[in-house]
């Protein structure tokens, strides 16, 4: 049965319980390891809302272990990794448009003052290497790593280094312009 187009935070989940059955919070630490935070959308308190979601479209099935303690632990279904399957072919096959916020910014630049928009990109390439830089210690600690795991490291880095670089470009034309 192909349901809807999985969310990013599901199709997250969905592929970390496929890997091994995880409870919630192993969930959460493989997520922070791996860089793999999806915005503000798959914060630690709704790993267990996603994880109720997938388990309604039966994508994943809970266990809890008969301890009184012990955690509920989530694996994956036949149904959940056939649609994993197809939605990680399809993530990795097609674009989808990715809308930053600095597009609002640059959009809505006219209403700033001159000096407070530069300030405020320069605030953000600064932003942008204190990122990368905590992206390259966490990459290095973490080493030897899967290379589908240094792929993650490498173009969540490559994003952030073009993102820098227009940045940089940026801010020569319009100071140029600004003298």
């Amino acid at each position: 049965m192909k349901t809807k187009d999985l969310t990013d935070a599901e199709l997250v989940v969905l592929g970390l319980v496929a890997e091994m059955p995880r409870y919630g919070y192993q969930l959460e630490q493989v997520i922070e390891q791996r860089g793999m935070r999806v915005g503000p959308l798959i914060g630690f308190s709704s790993i267990y809302f996603v994880l109720g979601r997938l388990e309604k479209m039966e994508l994943v099935s809970s266990e809890k272990p008969t301890e009184a303690k012990a955690k509920k632990v989530f694996s994956v279904t036949d149904a959940g990794r056939a649609e994993l399957v197809s939605q990680t072919l399809s993530a990795l096959r097609n674009l989808r448009p990715n809308y930053s916020s600095v597009l609002l910014g640059l959009a809505h630049w006219p209403v700033l003052e001159q000096d407070a928009a530069l300030t405020a990109l320069q605030k953000r390439s600064e932003a942008i290497g204190a990122e990368r830089e905590r992206i390259r210690k966490v990459q290095a600690d973490q080493q030897p790593l899967p290379d589908f795991v240094e792929a993650l490291f490498d173009y969540s880095l490559g994003q952030l280094k073009a993102e820098a670089e227009w940045i940089a470009r940026t801010l020569d034309r319009m100071n140029r312009k600004v003298i």
